[in-house]
Order: structure tokens, then sequence, then C-alpha cells
């Protein structure tokens, strides 16, 4: 398994790869305010662990691995914010707290999780009533 430093590369490069078409170093370093240097390093520890093939001077692809890999982080990513937003997490909050708390969590709790959301999506009557509670605390 990828580590948390790991995860958030190939994620980036996943998504990179499917809004753009590809994947740059300086789009990466930009994305997760590293070095350029760090991204070169990560992407080579990427390519020995086979998420990705890499040539100096050509560039990088996500392997089948890496793809499979990338996919379910954006899934967790989204779903978390889906949550986040359901349970009434201020927007400005949401990014910043799922990037806190996405490397901590296992796939267990996270396949918990998105049961929960697709519970509360599937009637609108308990979004309501989960917004009532929330309400009433606030006051």
């Amino acid at each position: 398994m990828p580590t948390p430093s790991m995860e958030d590369y190939i994620e980036q490069i996943y998504i990179l790869m499917d809004t753009k078409g590809f994947a740059r170093v300086a789009d990466i370093a930009e994305t997760l305010e590293v070095h350029p240097s760090s991204v070169t390093k990560m992407i080579q520890k990427l390519d020995k662990d086979d998420y990705l093939n890499y040539e100096k001077y050509r560039g990088f692809v996500l392997t089948s691995k890496g793809k499979k890999i990338g996919e379910r982080l954006v899934f967790r990513h989204e779903l978390l914010e889906e949550f986040l937003g359901i349970i009434g997490v201020e927007e400005e909050n949401i990014y910043g707290d799922v990037e806190g708390i996405e490397h901590h969590l296992s796939w267990n709790s996270i396949d918990r999780i998105g049961d929960l959301v697709n519970y509360f999506k599937a009637d609108e009557k308990r979004m309501n009533e989960l917004k009532k509670v929330r309400i009433q605390e606030e006051d």
C-alpha cells in the first residue's frame, strides 16, 4: 500500500491526467506546494513501486495499478467532502478537514461512511431530519 505522501501524489497525478490528459512535474509541484525536485524523487519512487511508468526526460503515465489506486483516492476524497457537507460542516472548512482526515481512516471506515451518505441521500426526509437535529444543537 502506498504511504499517505504517495497517495497525495497519485491522487494529483490521476486528477491531472483525467482533466488535462497529462501531468507535468511543475503542475504537481504547484498543486501539492512542493519543490519540483521533490516531485521528481516521488515519481521515481512511484515508478519503482509500479504505480507509474517513468522515462527520464520523456514523462510518465500511471500503470493500471496506479489508475486503480488514483480512482479510489479521488472517490475517497469526494465521498468525505460529501459526508462533511451532509453533516453540516461549513463549506470553507470542508477541503482542509478532508485533507486532515483522509489518510487516517481505514478503507472499512470509508466504506461505512459511504453507506451513511447513501442512507441520507436515499431519502430527502432523512436529510431534513438531520438538518433539524443540527439546528436544535445550535440553539
